[in-house]
């Protein structure tokens, strides 16, 4: 294992890149008051020789043992610029933070600064579909074993986006003595119409134009213009782009994603075969889902939420006016708020 130092100087670059403030962020007068929480990054070894995952933590020097959450991201884009881009100075990672959570993230083995497969380095035909949810609940496993490990910690949180939400739901069916809640951001459930996403072999290759296109696909002309605050999809297409360091290099620049997660929407959710079966769930849920997502739309998280027949209690909330990336558009306060106000509760 190797863990990496924490790099205050690069945090405080990326939050003074320009932005539009958000409503969830403190005015600046307030921030200088807060503690800010330490950054620290590690490379842990997987269950695969050679490949090694990236793990990013933030926390308050004095944080509950209860208070660990994790995250993991979607089949497209890491999880280091969806949860914790300071976009309008603040991301989801921040605001947890500050509010007292021990906050970590990972990228699964072909995303972000975790270890590519070698077949990553070859053409995209020439091997089959790589990282498959079987293998990225591996990954998974090897992060909550490390984390918990860390905070001589019994249980975590654990919060997946999209594709991470069948990967978390599974972990927690699987380890339901490990996990404390679970909160679930655009969940997957059985398709009944095309998915935005294609793509052959081991790999596809995604566009800053292309990646724009599906953001807004479903949302009203005469809302596209509002829906992202100004120069936020620049950030983050600049940040998440460079993460790859083959595709960064290319004129224009292109992001390789895995396309195991194509395979497993054939092999079950296209197929009418759930990969997990909710009603195992045992821990209390939070499903956040928005109007406008085209990605995995209505009535998937509806379906979900009535399948979560032994949750002590569960939750499903809408947020009007936001697609599925409405974790960085003008409506993600909502997000934030609906997040921290389940996990805070003690009930």
């Amino acid at each position: 294992m190797k863990t990496l130092l924490p790099l205050s100087a690069i945090a405080a670059g990326l939050a003074c890149a320009s932005s539009t403030p958000s409503q969830s962020a403190p005015s600046a007068s307030t921030e200088l008051m807060m503690e800010k929480p330490s950054l620290q990054e590690h490379l842990i070894p997987s269950d695969t020789p050679g490949i090694q995952l990236y793990l990013r933590n933030k926390r308050k020097e004095s944080v509950e043992p209860k208070r660990i959450l994790l995250f993991v991201h979607g089949s497209t884009y890491p999880a280091e610029t969806s949860f914790d881009l300071p976009l309008g100075g603040v991301s989801l990672m921040d605001f947890l933070a500050r509010d007292g959570w021990d906050v970590w993230l990972v990228d699964l083995r072909g995303y972000g600064r975790s270890t590519r497969p070698p077949e990553m380095d070859q053409p995209p035909d020439a091997n089959s579909a790589l990282v498959t949810t079987d293998v990225a609940v591996r990954d998974v496993t090897s992060a909550v074993d490390f984390i918990l490990a860390q905070r001589k910690a019994s249980k975590l949180s654990l919060m997946g986006w999209s594709w991470g939400t069948t990967i978390m739901a599974a972990y927690t069916v699987k380890n339901p003595g490990k996990v404390n809640k679970l909160v679930l951001y655009a969940p997957q459930w059985l398709r009944t119409t095309a998915q935005l996403i294609s793509g052959k072999g081991a790999y596809r290759t995604v566009s800053m134009d292309s990646a724009r296109d599906r953001w807004l696909k479903g949302v009203p002309e005469e809302k596209k213009k509002d829906l992202i605050p100004e120069g936020w999809f620049e950030q983050w297409a600049k940040a998440t782009f460079a993460t790859d360091p083959v595709g960064s290099k290319q004129n224009p620049p292109v992001l390789r994603a895995p396309n195991g997660t194509l395979h497993d929407t054939q092999e079950y959710w296209s197929s009418g075969k759930p990969y997990y079966d909710p009603g195992q769930i045992k821990v209390p849920v939070l499903i956040v889902h928005a109007e406008w997502d085209q990605d995995l739309p209505n009535p998937m998280p509806r379906e979900v939420f009535a399948r979560l027949t032994s949750a002590p209690y569960r939750r499903l909330v809408e947020i009007g006016e936001g697609t599925h990336t409405v974790i960085m558009e003008k409506n993600r306060d909502q997000l934030f708020n609906e997040v921290r106000l389940f996990l805070d509760e003690l009930r």
